[in-house]
């Protein structure tokens, strides 16, 4: 099994690293060339690319401009949005990260696929994006590059099965293009005055707890996630079927 997790636009390359070695993305020169592309941007036009302030286009413009010099540090460490709260690889042992090293992966609209522990720069590219050189999107520039390497790690895995805890923006890189893989589904629900309802702050964190959980007790049969029982979440049978899972909080 293989779970897929959304990046985070909120980075942290500042806090201290344990000893590891990390390993080398996939698609690092097509990252660089990326970036290379989008360093020709202007400010303004990063800002209405990517919905953002002044203040931040510039630091994203400033980060493609210098991305070949940037620090790098593993993906795992580096991503600090709510996902990756919930995941919490700070408090994880060395055999959970080595765990999540085989069986996690994360989608990345600059990297395309990423190991946990795959170097990365400082970067802000969402795989919706609207630009990319020579097609209108990411996803069109991406194509079906990002499957099948995808497919090729899951050949490697052994299990042909996919843990879906990635975006719609994100999962859309791959959907469709995963032949003779099963893909499961998740989804998180909260308490709610007319029945349980989704909320995107406790889903994300709730993402990145169950991916952790997978680490922390080695899960690698895909069934046995349905024990996944962390903050309060169950696997809620009602209300799920065959590849589409619904855990609910009480």
């Amino acid at each position: 099994m293989i779970a897929l997790l959304s990046p985070a636009k909120t980075l942290d390359f500042e806090r201290t690293l344990p000893p590891l070695e990390p390993s080398i993305p996939h698609f690092a020169e097509e990252a660089q060339g990326l970036a290379r592309s989008a360093s020709k941007l202007t400010q303004k036009r990063l800002s209405e690319l990517m919905h953002i302030s002044p203040r931040l286009a510039k630091l994203n413009a400033d980060r493609f401009r210098d991305f070949a010099d940037l620090p790098e540090r593993p993906a795992l460490f580096a991503f600090a949005g709510d996902v990756y709260t919930g995941f919490g690889v700070d408090t994880l042992d060395e055999a959970g990260v080595a765990f999540a090293q085989d069986h996690v992966r994360m989608l990345s609209g600059l990297y395309g696929l990423l190991r946990p522990l795959d170097a990365i720069r400082p970067y802000r590219l969402e795989m919706g994006t609207r630009w990319a050189p020579r097609h209108k999107s990411l996803t069109d520039w991406w194509g079906d590059r990002i499957a099948q390497h995808l497919l090729a790690q899951l050949a490697e895995e052994g299990s042909g099965v996919v843990l879906n805890l990635a975006s719609l923006e994100y999962f859309a890189a791959v959907k469709g293009r995963l032949p003779g893989v099963r893909v499961i589904e998740v989804e998180f629900r909260e308490p709610g005055p007319n029945g349980p309802r989704f909320v995107s702050f406790n889903a994300k964190r709730a993402r990145g707890m169950m991916a952790r959980w997978m680490c922390e007790h080695h899960v690698s049969d895909i069934e046995a996630m349905r024990g996944f029982d962390s903050d309060g979440y169950s696997f809620d049978a009602e209300e799920s079927d065959a590849d589409r899972w619904r855990f609910s909080r009480t």
